[in-house]
């Protein structure tokens, strides 16, 4: 009988732990399967809120070209179809990093920062722009899920100085994984020139093609260390088309005249000085400018479109700024010219973000501590080729059970 219970005993100790290991195993199976079926509702929403936001205006419909304020959100373009974006819709968004700017100092009154290079400048009111608090909950997903959405260019166009005198400039574009060899492009230069007390500018345009490995040069009969001048180029090749900048500054004297959108509605523009923005020291007491802004046409081609103010002086103490007015509703981009004595510079204000190929990134920043899905969408944004990136998660937390009394 000893043996027969000894013999109970094993078995009845073996089958226990059996069902230990089993259980063991169960566990990390259904672990698994919760964490997938959680996962996998995750990429869905991720994919559904993408479309939710690219196949909507939004409403109001025009709410990027007003000052309205939003019952729906959504960034397609209104009155088009498929995955067309509002260029002034995406100005409105209260993107990331961006450190706001103060205008004028100590007013209390702050813009929205899209750090745009060497000579760009696009500040937004912070009042008027949409933060992300606004977009999730009127996406229905305040609380529960977590997104960054970028749009970014997917033709990169690169240009650099690659002999100064003559000047030639380099041009690179690169698209999707491969440079862009035999891509059509289109360039204008925009030269500043003593005209008067004032500086008025020079167009070159003109149109040439990449080589095999993507690139290209632009030759120009002037010296461009000693002038001050913006490039843009234009590249297509089979139906995708990008967009690229380059400001070349002579000016030391500080930032200059800096343009400022303050009334959405009204296409309103402060063309500030900038010592009241940022500057340090002992200020430029005077500035001479002119304005010019360019159209973007349906043919993708820029065109100068007369505005209010184009032209004037800017004091520091006396006169800080000018108003003008930018046609609401139809994308360019804003020029100014400066001068102070025989110095000469330049700035530009993209009036619509694919105007100059602008990124904009919208939304929380990613802690890392859950599992995040990402989806992808091609999209157009003023005729340029852009790509919409969303990146999502819960903010629920995942809780996965355990057998009662089971150890960690």
């Amino acid at each position: 009988m000893t043996g027969v219970t000894i013999d109970h005993l094993v078995a009845t100790t073996a089958f226990i732990g059996a069902v230990l290991v089993f259980l063991g195993l169960f566990t990390q199976t259904l672990q698994a399967a919760i964490l997938y079926q959680q996962n996998r509702h995750v990429a869905l929403k991720t994919s559904d809120l993408l479309d939710n936001i690219l196949l909507s205006p939004g409403y109001p419909y025009n709410w990027g070209e007003t000052n309205s304020t939003l019952s729906s959100f959504g960034l397609q373009k209104p009155w088009e179809s498929g995955y067309v974006l509002s260029s002034f819709a995406l100005m409105r968004l209260a993107s990331l990093p961006g450190e706001p700017v103060e205008y004028p100092r100590d007013s209390g009154i702050w813009y929205n920062n899209v750090t745009l290079g060497p000579g760009g400048y696009l500040f937004i009111p912070v009042t008027d722009c949409v933060t992300y608090e606004t977009a999730a909950r009127l996406l229905g997903v305040n609380g529960t899920y977590g997104f960054q959405i970028s749009i970014a260019p997917l033709v990169e166009v690169s240009i650099s100085e690659y002999q100064a005198n003559p000047l030639i400039l380099k041009v690179e574009v690169n698209g999707p994984g491969s440079s862009f060899g035999g891509a059509s492009l289109c360039y204008y230069l925009y030269r500043a020139y003593k005209s008067g007390t004032y500086a008025s500018v020079e167009l070159f345009t003109g149109t040439v093609q990449t080589d095999t490995a993507g690139v290209a040069y632009l030759n120009f009969t002037f010296d461009g260390s000693i002038e001050s001048y913006t490039a843009v180029v234009y590249a297509s090749l089979s139906g995708l088309r990008g967009l690229g900048r380059y400001t070349h500054r002579t000016f030391t004297q500080g930032a200059g005249v800096m343009p400022f959108v303050v009334d959405y509605e009204a296409g309103k523009i402060y063309l500030a000085h900038s010592w009241d923005v940022h500057d340090q020291g002992v200020p430029v007491p005077d500035y001479k400018f002119n304005a010019t802004f360019f159209m973007l046409t349906e043919n993708f081609e820029f065109q100068a479109w007369p505005i209010a103010n184009s032209s004037g002086g800017l004091n520091y103490g006396s006169k800080n700024y000018e108003i003008t007015t930018l046609p609401v509703g139809h994308p360019g981009f804003l020029l100014v010219t400066y001068r102070s004595g025989n110095q000469l510079g330049m700035n530009v204000m993209p009036w619509g973000i694919g105007t100059l190929a602008v990124s904009v990134s919208f939304g929380e920043h990613f802690s890392g501590n859950s599992w995040a899905a990402t989806d992808f969408r091609q999209v157009v944004v003023d005729q340029l080729t852009y790509q919409a990136k969303i990146t999502c998660w819960s903010l629920q937390g995942y809780q996965v059970w355990r057998p009662s009394g089971w150890w960690s």
